[in-house]
């Protein structure tokens, strides 16, 4: 066995992993303060729509070339859906019910979902016994999130937990969709067909559900909604694919452990949330479980002994 691949390449892909890690964990931050005046499905189309004139800036300074094709833009439609449109709404609908936070340590079993699924669907990555492992544990620690009571009570904030597990499928199955139909496309091109389609999906739904947006916003909200848009979408795509070329996707995975930290301490400092050591003690469980999907501790125990 060679050895295995260090958990972060070099000191810059870690310092662009944790400002990843920063930007989206902010995401849950800001969609807390924008809750307060803009239901769920309006601040998804601010989010990807504000997103597309930053992210076309950035593909036309750097020459990257606009697709024309319309099976390319088809891909990009889907994709749109099942990596924005879908997972957003459903994460800022679950924060209506549960804390920033919570809501950001359930996200964290994206890595792990995202390896069953892929192992499922995709012949060049195969179910292997650690996925099912980790994606059982993952499970488990959902499951000690959200107790033994919501068996016997069910409640909204346990449907807003289980929205927010719903993301996380979205998210997995985007991951496959983008593999197996995007993989030839330049990378900035496609985080800018993703957020294009994604508006177009959410501009008639937001009309037909709540009508033509108002702007006339508090300066907080609009803090908030740039803050979703300029960092967490745009400059979080140029991030992502930034790690993705020096550390590659694997260490990429890391930062679904390192978003809740970040998420925990802006929401515990501004918004003055509280997370229970139940919470915490699920995010250890999904915490083994992405180690346990990831493989490379163990492979480092295992060659140590």
């Amino acid at each position: 066995m060679g050895k295995p691949t260090s958990p972060v390449v070099d000191l810059n892909a870690a310092l662009l992993l944790l400002l990843l890690a920063a930007v989206w964990g902010g995401s849950f931050f800001f969609a807390e303060v924008a809750l307060r005046e803009l239901p769920p499905l309006v601040i998804t189309l601010f989010r990807v729509s504000l997103a597309v004139p930053v992210l076309l800036a950035v593909v036309v300074l750097r020459g990257v070339p606009i697709t024309r094709s319309l099976r390319v833009w088809r891909a990009y439609l889907l994709m749109g859906a099942l990596n924005n449109a879908i997972p957003f709404s459903l994460i800022f609908w679950g924060q209506t019910q549960i804390e920033s936070g919570l809501a950001s340590i359930l996200n964290g079993t994206t890595a792990m979902f995202g390896a069953l699924v892929a192992g499922l669907l995709l012949p060049d990555e195969p179910l292997r016994a650690n996925k099912l492992i980790g994606a059982a544990l993952g499970l488990a620690g959902v499951a000690f999130i959200m107790g033994p009571d919501a068996l016997q009570d069910f409640n909204l904030t346990n449907l807003a937990q289980l929205a927010i597990l719903g993301a996380t499928l979205s998210y997995a199955f985007a991951s496959v969709w983008g593999k197996t139909t995007l993989a030839g496309q330049p990378p900035l091109m496609n985080a800018l067909g993703m957020v294009v389609c994604s508006s177009a999906l959410m501009l008639p739904i937001v009309w037909l559900t709540h009508g033509v947006p108002s702007l006339a916003f508090q300066p907080a909200t609009w803090g908030a909604l740039l803050g979703l848009a300029v960092l967490s979408t745009a400059l979080a795509y140029l991030l992502y694919f930034a790690i993705l070329a020096r550390a590659g996707a694997a260490n990429l995975m890391l930062v679904t452990l390192l978003i809740p930290p970040f998420a925990i301490t802006l929401g515990a400092f501004f918004l003055s949330e509280r997370i229970g050591i139940q919470a915490f003690a699920g995010f250890g469980v999904i915490a083994i479980g992405f180690a346990v999907t990831d493989g490379r501790l163990f492979a480092r125990l295992r060659q140590r002994r």
